[in-house]
């Protein structure tokens, strides 16, 4: 559960946080869970949405990038993230500013859809795909400078 909220963190000590402050949510609601599902699932959920909710509370200026200089921006290289451990991964998307970061998380990897996120973040569908789309850029950018520099140390 940790690794969830870590996702949505600007470090370890506010993933553990959101993190305690998620587990006193699933004690507390305990009787609601009513077995249909997984428990881990019902867990995840609450890891998640409370971890959204950390964000809303401390809501940081978003980096909103007008959705027609995103597509400009779109890199046409590809790369392989075969090579690219977990670790190396989650520092990546830890290291994204704030925004990029929940919308990334929250289309990427939970699967919320931009009307979703929207709603949850209080911003447009709109600024919500120029937030992906920024984040990927971003995070594509990253790998290739990582993979050069493992090039170099490997074969310079």
């Amino acid at each position: 559960m940790l690794g969830i909220c870590t996702r949505y963190a600007k470090d370890q000590f506010e993933a553990e946080d959101m993190m305690q402050t998620a587990f006193v949510k699933i004690f507390r609601k305990l009787d609601d869970y009513r077995g249909e599902g997984s428990f881990e699932g019902w867990m995840r959920r609450i890891m998640v949405n409370t971890s959204i909710e950390f964000y809303r509370k401390n809501l940081r200026t978003l980096n909103v990038v007008d959705i027609d200089e995103t597509h400009e921006q779109e890199a046409s290289t590809s790369f392989d993230m075969s090579s690219l451990n977990v670790k190396d991964l989650m520092r990546l998307i830890q290291n994204l500013s704030c925004g990029y970061r929940v919308v990334f998380n929250m289309y990427a990897i939970e699967g919320y859809s931009h009307k979703e996120i929207a709603n949850q973040l209080g911003i447009t569908e709109g600024a919500s795909k120029s937030q992906l789309s920024r984040a990927r850029a971003i995070l594509r950018e990253q790998v290739l400078k990582l993979e050069g520099y493992r090039h170099e140390r490997n074969f310079g």
